[in-house]
């Protein structure tokens, strides 16, 4: 698995440009003007990942297949959408199928680039949104009280259960409080999960600053930094400009191009490590002379789960799985060395798989 990101914001924050930058395509219109998107464009782009590269050199592997993960570009967000404004409905509907939020916020002035009120105010820009939201969240939470009443009377304990869990999000709501707030037990996360409330979702504030910002942002986004961490929320700075010219060049070129800016590595790489910071995400490696590749998985995954993201059928029939460290595989030249070296282990059922876990599943067909 990999997971979906959708990209939200105010009209002409920059969304577009960066959905292109990350996915190298102009298939998102990019324009000076409010509702220049309006179908969600979808692009998926390989998440980058420096120990694939080193596995798949070792193993002399054919192929390489990195981890994958889904951006949604959708339409800029305005006051109002909650009741429709802005074809907000279509809009929001796009937001309830992403697994995460990444809000823009524009932190960067330029008379060029008109903003929908007229001055740059990247905190007053995320309240906006983030009341959308939840004013979208507590009506669809009336209406669905509204609709299981005759079910909780019956005593149908699925209903009931809802019922509680839908009170416990309106309660936040109504206090000002998205629903990721809210403390979940384990046999709700299920139920809740299929609430699919926009406001439980968690969100990544990207910071999209000029170039000559980039490296170290500035007063607006410290400003959104600053509301990230009251609210225990992430944020990340780019600069969609730097990230759509980066797009432009190959590897070589744009190595050079993110030093002369004072950069380390690209918007994306940043974006993408904060996505699975976010979603408590990892990664493990299946390696061999065909090809080496990257699978994305929760944090605490056991491994029959672990090797059903490959194919159902490996965590029907799992048997075992043996397991070798990235770092043992690397620092010792590859699986047969770190099989001599004791370093292979045999884990069953019980084992919960590490991140950088390099795997080879045995299970009955």
């Amino acid at each position: 698995m990999g997971f979906r990101m959708g990209i939200v914001g105010l009209p002409n924050v920059g969304k577009s440009t960066l959905f292109n930058a990350l996915t190298k395509t102009a298939a998102a219109q990019a324009a000076n003007f409010p509702f220049c998107t309006i179908e969600p464009n979808v692009g998926e782009v390989n998440v980058p990942d420096v120990r694939l590269d080193k596995l798949a050199t070792i193993a002399k592997s054919i192929n390489k297949i990195p981890a994958r993960m889904t951006f949604v570009d959708i339409a800029g967000l305005v006051k109002g959408a909650s009741k429709g404004e802005g074809l907000g409905n279509q809009f929001l509907a796009n937001i309830r199928e992403t697994d995460a939020i990444a809000h823009v916020v524009r932190c960067f002035e330029d008379d060029d680039v008109v903003h929908v009120d007229d001055h740059v105010d990247p905190i007053a820009d995320a309240e906006i949104i983030d009341t959308e939201l939840m004013l979208a969240d507590m009506e669809s939470v009336e209406k669905r009280l509204q609709n299981i009443v005759r079910k909780v009377r019956g005593g149908d304990k699925e209903a009931v259960q809802q019922e509680r869990l839908l009170r416990c999000a309106m309660a936040a709501l109504e206090e000002g409080r998205p629903a990721r707030t809210v403390t979940i037990d384990g046999e709700d996360e299920k139920q809740w999960k299929m609430l699919q409330l926009l406001t439980s979702k968690p969100i990544l504030y990207v910071c999209n600053v000029g170039e000559s910002d980039a490296a170290s942002g500035n007063a607006h986004s410290n400003a959104v930094a600053e509301m990230a961490a009251t609210q225990g929320n992430s944020h990340v700075i780019i600069s969609a400009q730097i990230e759509e010219e980066i797009s432009q060049f190959d590897e070589e070129e744009a190595v050079m191009f993110l030093a002369e800016m004072g950069l380390e590595e690209a918007g994306l790489d940043r974006l993408i490590r904060a996505g699975y910071e976010l979603l408590a995400l990892e990664t493990y490696f299946t390696v061999g002379p065909k090809e080496a590749r990257a699978w994305t998985i929760k944090n605490g995954t056991s491994a029959p789960q672990a090797a059903g993201v490959i194919h159902g059928d490996f965590e029907r029939g799992f048997i075992r799985v043996e397991t070798i460290a990235y770092n043992d595989f690397v620092s010792l030249g590859g699986e047969n060395p770190a099989k001599e070296a004791g370093k292979m282990r045999a884990e069953g059922k019980s084992y919960t798989v590490q991140d950088g876990d390099v795997m080879h599943f045995l299970f009955n067909t």
